[in-house]
């Protein structure tokens, strides 16, 4: 059954996503920033695990960003990837604690929506089969639509990573209608994936106005959070930027008396 809001809730583990760090050392082709020495700043900040993602066509995180991370992080590293077989290889290759199953397509900014399992469920199940043997924990990112959720669960993936971006980007342009509704179906489904057993995680545009809802609902174990804390790492300092999303995130854990933007 889903967990009761009144029920005492755990700590909400927090994901820094790096890539961005390596778009900005990439634009001079150089190296620096390194995206290390970033992940290692997270984790000191309070930073639980270190998110970053391997673009067939490395625009940002590179080969050996990822081959620095596990050598160097004490942290868990969550592995973002395309359903592809160099990025299987070099998954095995390196079992890190977690890979994150995600759609990529060359022209986008950035990924712009869930993983249409329910259309690939045959073959995602393949796929992620040799990476669970291996001891990686497998999520998938997925839209919050109950479909895709059933077929995460269909196919044996541990956890599913909800796409809050549809919230975030109502509530950043000031779409409130449809920001509430997107929690109310944020909320739902984050209770239904929870009742078929998966461990539920969030991200994809997460800022310090929103991410209050989104801790507050009981069943989500883990944000996964980037672009915008490396961005207000420019102005505060990566280390300020983090300790604030980091507490905002315990006070919405301590205040679960209800739902919704404050």
């Amino acid at each position: 059954m889903a967990l009761h809001p009144s029920q005492p809730l755990g700590r909400l583990r927090l994901g820094l996503n790096i890539d961005h760090v390596a778009t900005v050392r990439n634009a001079r082709g150089g190296s620096y920033p390194d995206p290390l020495r970033a992940a290692l700043l997270a984790e000191a900040a309070g930073a639980d695990g270190i998110t970053a993602h391997l673009r067939e066509d490395r625009r940002h995180i590179t080969d050996s960003d990822i081959d620095a991370l596990m050598k160097n992080l004490s942290s868990p590293l969550n592995f973002e990837m395309a359903a592809t077989d160099e990025m299987q290889q070099i998954a095995l290759r390196h079992t890190p604690h977690a890979v994150c199953i995600v759609p990529e397509k060359r022209q986008e900014l950035t990924t712009e929506g869930g993983l249409d399992l329910a259309r690939d469920e045959n073959r995602i199940a393949q796929f992620i089969a040799p990476l669970r043997e291996a001891g990686c924990r497998v999520s998938i990112f997925l839209a919050t639509d109950k479909r895709q959720i059933e077929s995460a669960a269909r196919i044996g993936a541990p956890v599913v990573e909800l796409h809050v971006g549809p919230f975030c980007d109502a509530h950043s342009e000031g779409r409130f209608e449809t920001r509430d509704e997107e929690l109310i179906k944020l909320k739902d489904m984050a209770a239904y994936a929870h009742d078929l057993g998966l461990e539920v995680h969030a991200g994809h545009g997460i800022t310090y106005d929103t991410v209050k809802p989104i801790a507050k609902l009981p069943e989500i174990m883990e944000l996964n959070i980037g672009h915008f804390l490396i961005g207000e790492a420019i102005f505060s300092g990566l280390d300020s930027a983090i300790r604030r999303m980091r507490n905002l995130m315990d006070e919405a854990r301590r205040d679960v008396s209800g739902i919704g933007v404050a």
